[in-house]
């Protein structure tokens, strides 16, 4: 088993054309401790200094920051440092266990696991879900290979184009246009397997990128990604990212989890401001420990 460590930067700004008097926001920018994961440290810094700074853990286990800042501002940066180990160990599809998908979607062994059953605000299972899917789930066979399939049937079919959907977009219209970005796919792959009563809920966190071996890695570059979670009777939650066609390994760092998007966005808040319209800038870096430090 490999360890890695990480330090990871996630900045970001927001710039108005007035001045805003009050801005309340909420944070999920914060790694998990997990079996496999163990958060060094962490701190979330709000500029301008806010007039309260609380952390709270939510629902799902997530570590949540509030803030409030009430001296009038332009521009808001909020940025998150953390340092995070991590030692996943990837399983082998071989060594995982042979679980039906009809038998795994019979009965989930707590409300935790059988609330990921239920439609949630931005993952509606319907018609269209159920033709892209319902090949792969022929009676018998094996959740892991309905789910390796399915990745890789998500993986081949969407096109990978940044802007081309919004959070609003739903999985019937993700299929129409057949372009996404990592959240439409972790999304589509949930409202599949909810479809056909297989629990999955949805991950937010961040994976490593790595740049062209004849140019250096650009700061600021990086960004947020999302996956998908199936639980698999005798082994639990198994992480596969439908984006890379691939089982989530030591390069990913998990912020945290919910039904889908909506339960763990980066930040989301309210302004109280007289302008109307911002700009917003995020930079992400998550590089090795021990690379110079920036941002």
């Amino acid at each position: 088993m490999s360890t890695w460590t990480w330090d990871l930067v996630h900045r970001t700004t927001y710039t108005y054309p007035q001045d805003v008097t009050d801005s309340y926001g909420r944070t999920v920018l914060t790694p998990r401790d997990l079996p496999g994961q163990r958060r060094l440290a962490h701190t979330v810094d709000v500029s301008p200094t806010p007039a309260d700074l609380v952390e709270e853990v939510d629902y799902f286990g997530n570590v949540t920051t509030y803030f409030v800042v009430t001296a009038p501002h332009r521009r808001l940066v909020v940025t998150a440092r953390s340092q995070v180990e991590v030692t996943r160990t990837v399983p082998a599809l071989a060594d995982l266990p042979t679980t039906a998908w009809d038998d795994a979607a019979a009965g989930a062994p707590d409300l935790t696991v059988r609330e990921m059953l239920l439609p949630s605000a931005q993952v509606a299972p319907d018609a269209a879900v159920r033709a892209f899917a319902d090949g792969l789930f022929t009676p018998g066979r094996p959740l892991r290979e309905v789910v390796t399939d399915l990745s890789h049937t998500i993986a081949t079919t969407l096109t990978y184009q940044t802007g081309s959907t919004t959070v609003h977009t739903t999985q019937a219209e993700l299929l129409a246009q057949g372009t996404g970005v990592c959240q439409d796919y972790a999304h589509l792959a949930i409202a599949a397997l909810r479809a056909h009563g297989v629990p999955a809920r949805y991950v937010s966190g961040y994976l490593e990128t790595r740049p062209h071996p004849d140019r250096d890695k650009l700061r600021g570059a990086d960004a947020s990604h999302a996956w998908f979670s199936v639980w698999l009777p005798g082994y639990g939650w198994w992480d596969v990212d439908p984006t890379n066609d691939q089982t989530v390994d030591c390069r990913y760092v998990v912020l945290g989890w919910g039904r889908d998007y909506d339960d763990v966005p980066p930040l989301r808040g309210v302004v109280f401001t007289e302008g109307t319209g911002s700009t917003l800038e995020v930079a992400v870096d998550l590089v090795p420990t021990g690379t110079d430090p920036y941002l």
